[in-house]
């Protein structure tokens, strides 16, 4: 409860903000909570991911961009109305989709009953990876594997993009080549 009550003050603390460095950093603390929250629910390969891209590697970048803009929010000139109310349509719609969901710890659920059993007897023989969570990552999930790393490399080059495009290039004197 400790670290989803900080996740809320860090959230709201980003809603109220106008200096973008503020908000970076603030961003990066919640990504350290999510981390937090993650090694709490024994899933430390997640928590290890959002540790180093969310805390770290998206920090680094968004600070290097901030670097090149301005610090400070413009002011909105429109009503945060229409956001507002896609907002809470989407939390409302993700609440109710939970009511589809089985309970929590329920062991006949067809994730334990068909997916969990057939990945424990045919990981070796279908993927040749003696781990079975390499085989699932790896093999069975490798297109959403492929997918995030896409993702990922896609943004990299797009922040990159932006980056080089805001680079102020002065005209020095031009240097001529010397054959040898």
């Amino acid at each position: 409860m400790v670290l989803l009550t900080l996740l809320a003050v860090v959230v709201f603390g980003i809603m109220q903000l106008r200096n973008l460095f503020a908000v970076v950093i603030l961003g990066g603390v919640y990504s350290f909570l999510m981390a937090s929250v993650m090694v709490v629910l024994d899933a430390v390969d997640v928590a290890m991911t959002e540790a180093s891209v969310g805390a770290g590697v998206s920090t680094v970048l968004m600070l290097a961009t901030l670097y090149l803009t301005k610090t400070q929010e413009t002011a909105p000139i429109h009503t945060p109305l229409l956001p507002l109310f896609v907002a809470v349509g989407t939390g409302v719609a993700l609440v109710v989709g939970t009511f589809a969901l089985p309970l929590f710890g329920e062991a006949d659920t067809p994730a334990n009953t068909h997916i969990a059993p057939y990945y424990l007897e045919n990981s070796q023989r279908d993927t040749l990876a003696i781990n079975v969570v390499t085989a699932v990552l790896a093999s069975y999930r490798g297109f959403d594997t492929l997918g995030e790393v896409t993702v990922i490399f896609t943004a990299g080059i797009a922040v990159l993009m932006l980056l080089k495009g805001k680079r102020d290039v002065k005209p020095g004197p031009k240097r001529r080549r010397v054959r040898r």
